[in-house]
Protein backbone atom coordinates (compact mmCIF):
# COMPACT_ATOMS: atom_id res chain seq x y z
CA UNK A 1 0.00 0.00 0.00
CA UNK A 2 0.97 3.13 -1.08
CA UNK A 3 1.56 5.64 1.77
CA UNK A 4 1.48 9.42 1.37
CA UNK A 5 2.50 12.22 3.99
CA UNK A 6 -0.52 13.30 6.02
CA UNK A 7 -2.47 16.42 6.03
CA UNK A 8 -0.87 18.75 8.19
CA UNK A 9 0.37 22.49 8.03
CA UNK A 10 3.23 21.48 5.79
CA UNK A 11 0.96 19.44 3.84
CA UNK A 12 -2.33 21.01 3.33
CA UNK A 13 -5.49 19.73 1.82
CA UNK A 14 -6.13 21.75 -1.52
CA UNK A 15 -9.74 22.43 -1.17
CA UNK A 16 -11.28 22.95 -4.68
CA UNK A 17 -13.36 25.72 -4.08
CA UNK A 18 -13.99 29.31 -3.73
CA UNK A 19 -16.97 28.55 -1.33
CA UNK A 20 -16.37 31.13 1.93
CA UNK A 21 -18.92 28.89 3.71
CA UNK A 22 -16.62 25.20 2.80
CA UNK A 23 -13.41 27.74 3.84
CA UNK A 24 -15.30 28.70 7.35
CA UNK A 25 -15.88 25.17 7.98
CA UNK A 26 -12.72 23.68 7.34
CA UNK A 27 -11.27 26.38 9.91
CA UNK A 28 -14.08 25.68 12.43
CA UNK A 29 -12.54 21.66 12.70
CA UNK A 30 -9.23 22.92 12.65
CA UNK A 31 -8.17 20.85 8.74
CA UNK A 32 -5.11 22.87 7.40
CA UNK A 33 -5.92 23.54 4.00
CA UNK A 34 -5.47 25.50 0.85
CA UNK A 35 -8.15 27.23 -1.35
CA UNK A 36 -7.73 26.72 -5.05
CA UNK A 37 -10.84 27.45 -6.84
CA UNK A 38 -11.81 25.01 -9.91
CA UNK A 39 -13.21 26.82 -13.21
CA UNK A 40 -15.93 23.74 -13.88
CA UNK A 41 -19.60 25.16 -14.48
CA UNK A 42 -22.05 23.83 -12.68
CA UNK A 43 -24.89 23.79 -14.88
CA UNK A 44 -24.09 19.91 -15.85
CA UNK A 45 -27.28 18.27 -13.87
CA UNK A 46 -28.28 15.16 -14.17
CA UNK A 47 -31.42 13.49 -13.30
CA UNK A 48 -30.25 12.24 -9.63
CA UNK A 49 -29.42 14.68 -7.73
CA UNK A 50 -26.65 12.46 -5.70
CA UNK A 51 -25.16 11.78 -9.39
CA UNK A 52 -24.98 15.12 -9.81
CA UNK A 53 -23.38 16.17 -7.24
CA UNK A 54 -21.14 13.38 -7.06
CA UNK A 55 -20.16 14.06 -10.88
CA UNK A 56 -19.40 17.68 -9.91
CA UNK A 57 -17.81 17.21 -6.45
CA UNK A 58 -15.23 14.84 -8.69
CA UNK A 59 -14.96 16.73 -11.99
CA UNK A 60 -14.04 19.98 -9.63
CA UNK A 61 -11.24 17.77 -7.67
CA UNK A 62 -9.79 16.74 -11.02
CA UNK A 63 -9.72 19.94 -12.54
CA UNK A 64 -8.12 21.05 -10.02
CA UNK A 65 -5.51 18.18 -9.56
CA UNK A 66 -4.06 19.44 -12.72
CA UNK A 67 -2.83 22.53 -11.38
CA UNK A 68 -1.85 20.60 -8.09
CA UNK A 69 1.07 18.30 -7.52
CA UNK A 70 1.64 15.91 -4.29
CA UNK A 71 -1.78 16.92 -2.36
CA UNK A 72 -4.61 15.46 -1.07
CA UNK A 73 -7.59 17.37 -2.87
CA UNK A 74 -11.05 17.94 -1.96
CA UNK A 75 -14.31 18.63 -4.29
CA UNK A 76 -17.67 19.23 -3.55
CA UNK A 77 -21.00 20.10 -4.83
CA UNK A 78 -24.21 20.79 -3.02
CA UNK A 79 -27.38 20.68 -5.21
CA UNK A 80 -31.24 21.21 -3.51
CA UNK A 81 -33.69 18.87 -5.24
CA UNK A 82 -37.51 20.47 -4.72
CA UNK A 83 -39.93 17.78 -5.20
CA UNK A 84 -44.11 17.92 -6.78
CA UNK A 85 -45.12 17.40 -3.12
CA UNK A 86 -43.05 17.36 -0.22
CA UNK A 87 -40.50 15.51 2.07
CA UNK A 88 -41.38 14.75 5.35
CA UNK A 89 -38.66 15.11 8.23
CA UNK A 90 -38.36 11.30 7.98
CA UNK A 91 -37.18 11.39 4.93
CA UNK A 92 -40.43 9.77 3.01
CA UNK A 93 -41.50 11.16 -0.18
CA UNK A 94 -44.71 11.97 -1.54
CA UNK A 95 -44.08 13.08 -5.10
CA UNK A 96 -41.27 12.60 -7.78
CA UNK A 97 -38.70 15.11 -7.79
CA UNK A 98 -39.76 18.60 -10.01
CA UNK A 99 -36.39 20.78 -10.67
CA UNK A 100 -32.93 20.20 -9.18
CA UNK A 101 -31.70 23.39 -8.22
CA UNK A 102 -28.34 25.26 -8.42
CA UNK A 103 -27.35 28.68 -7.67
CA UNK A 104 -29.81 31.70 -8.87
CA UNK A 105 -27.66 34.26 -10.89
CA UNK A 106 -30.13 37.15 -10.54
CA UNK A 107 -33.00 37.77 -8.45
CA UNK A 108 -35.86 36.59 -10.59
CA UNK A 109 -34.51 32.62 -10.33
CA UNK A 110 -33.52 33.47 -6.81
CA UNK A 111 -37.54 34.33 -6.19
CA UNK A 112 -38.87 31.29 -8.79
CA UNK A 113 -36.91 29.15 -6.15
CA UNK A 114 -38.03 30.55 -2.62
CA UNK A 115 -41.51 30.09 -4.14
CA UNK A 116 -41.01 26.74 -5.11
CA UNK A 117 -39.08 25.83 -1.88
CA UNK A 118 -42.52 27.85 0.23
CA UNK A 119 -44.04 25.90 2.73
CA UNK A 120 -42.21 22.22 1.48
CA UNK A 121 -39.83 20.05 2.53
CA UNK A 122 -36.53 19.85 0.32
CA UNK A 123 -33.43 17.36 0.02
CA UNK A 124 -30.42 19.40 0.39
CA UNK A 125 -27.23 16.98 -1.04
CA UNK A 126 -23.57 17.51 -1.42
CA UNK A 127 -21.64 15.42 -2.80
CA UNK A 128 -17.58 15.06 -2.02
CA UNK A 129 -14.60 13.72 -3.69
CA UNK A 130 -11.12 13.43 -2.10
CA UNK A 131 -8.19 12.25 -4.75
CA UNK A 132 -5.29 11.20 -2.92
CA UNK A 133 -1.92 13.06 -4.05
CA UNK A 134 -1.00 10.87 -7.21
CA UNK A 135 -4.42 11.96 -8.84
CA UNK A 136 -6.12 8.37 -7.76
CA UNK A 137 -10.21 8.46 -6.44
CA UNK A 138 -9.88 7.73 -2.78
CA UNK A 139 -13.66 8.37 -1.53
CA UNK A 140 -16.52 9.88 -3.22
CA UNK A 141 -19.95 10.12 -1.27
CA UNK A 142 -23.09 11.88 -1.58
CA UNK A 143 -24.81 13.58 1.74
CA UNK A 144 -28.40 14.29 2.13
CA UNK A 145 -30.24 16.29 4.51
CA UNK A 146 -33.96 17.22 4.04
CA UNK A 147 -34.82 20.74 5.31
CA UNK A 148 -38.73 21.95 5.49
CA UNK A 149 -39.18 26.19 4.88
CA UNK A 150 -42.35 28.06 6.38
CA UNK A 151 -44.41 29.45 4.31
CA UNK A 152 -43.19 32.59 3.13
CA UNK A 153 -45.39 35.82 2.14
CA UNK A 154 -44.42 37.83 -0.84
CA UNK A 155 -43.49 40.44 1.54
CA UNK A 156 -40.83 37.95 3.06
CA UNK A 157 -39.81 36.45 -0.47
CA UNK A 158 -39.29 40.32 -1.42
CA UNK A 159 -37.24 41.79 1.86
CA UNK A 160 -34.79 38.45 1.56
CA UNK A 161 -34.16 39.21 -2.13
CA UNK A 162 -33.41 42.78 -1.06
CA UNK A 163 -30.81 41.36 1.40
CA UNK A 164 -28.78 40.26 -1.69
CA UNK A 165 -28.05 36.82 0.05
CA UNK A 166 -29.73 34.60 -2.20
CA UNK A 167 -28.13 35.04 -5.80
CA UNK A 168 -25.07 32.85 -5.92
CA UNK A 169 -26.67 30.04 -3.12
CA UNK A 170 -27.94 26.68 -3.55
CA UNK A 171 -31.29 26.72 -3.73
CA UNK A 172 -31.91 30.70 -3.33
CA UNK A 173 -31.23 30.73 0.44
CA UNK A 174 -27.93 30.64 2.98
CA UNK A 175 -29.25 28.60 6.36
CA UNK A 176 -26.13 29.88 7.60
CA UNK A 177 -27.08 33.86 7.54
CA UNK A 178 -30.54 35.70 7.38
CA UNK A 179 -32.16 32.45 5.59
CA UNK A 180 -31.87 30.93 8.52
CA UNK A 181 -35.67 32.97 9.88
CA UNK A 182 -37.42 30.40 7.31
CA UNK A 183 -35.66 26.71 7.50
CA UNK A 184 -38.49 25.45 10.42
CA UNK A 185 -36.75 22.25 10.69
CA UNK A 186 -33.60 20.12 9.70
CA UNK A 187 -33.52 16.13 9.27
CA UNK A 188 -29.64 15.11 9.05
CA UNK A 189 -26.62 16.76 9.05
CA UNK A 190 -26.69 21.35 9.11
CA UNK A 191 -23.22 21.28 8.12
CA UNK A 192 -24.35 19.63 4.61
CA UNK A 193 -26.80 22.02 4.17
CA UNK A 194 -24.07 25.05 4.70
CA UNK A 195 -21.85 23.22 1.87
CA UNK A 196 -19.89 20.49 3.25
CA UNK A 197 -21.27 17.60 5.95
CA UNK A 198 -18.26 17.49 8.63
CA UNK A 199 -19.15 14.32 10.17
CA UNK A 200 -18.75 12.30 6.82
CA UNK A 201 -15.96 13.95 5.70
CA UNK A 202 -13.80 13.56 8.23
CA UNK A 203 -14.36 10.41 8.99
CA UNK A 204 -13.74 9.47 5.09
CA UNK A 205 -10.40 11.58 5.35
CA UNK A 206 -9.44 9.24 8.69
CA UNK A 207 -10.61 6.05 6.59
CA UNK A 208 -8.22 6.79 3.68
CA UNK A 209 -4.78 7.87 5.38
CA UNK A 210 -5.48 11.53 5.03
CA UNK A 211 -5.58 12.54 8.20
CA UNK A 212 -3.55 10.64 10.68
CA UNK A 213 -6.41 10.84 13.40
CA UNK A 214 -8.29 13.64 14.62
CA UNK A 215 -9.09 15.85 16.11
CA UNK A 216 -4.97 17.18 14.86
CA UNK A 217 -2.84 17.43 17.55
CA UNK A 218 -2.69 21.41 18.68
CA UNK A 219 0.52 23.53 18.05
Amino acid sequence: MTSFPFIDNLHPLILASASPRRKDLLNQVGVPFRPEASDVQEEDLFDSPQQAACHLAEKKAREVSLKTDDSWILGADTIVAAPNGDYKIKGEESGPLEKLLGKPGDPAEAERMLRLLSGKGHKVITGFCILDPTGKMAHLEAVTSIVHIKHLSDREIEAYIATKEPVGKAGGYAIQGIGSFMVREISGSYTNVVGLPLYELIRALVTVGALKCFPLPFD
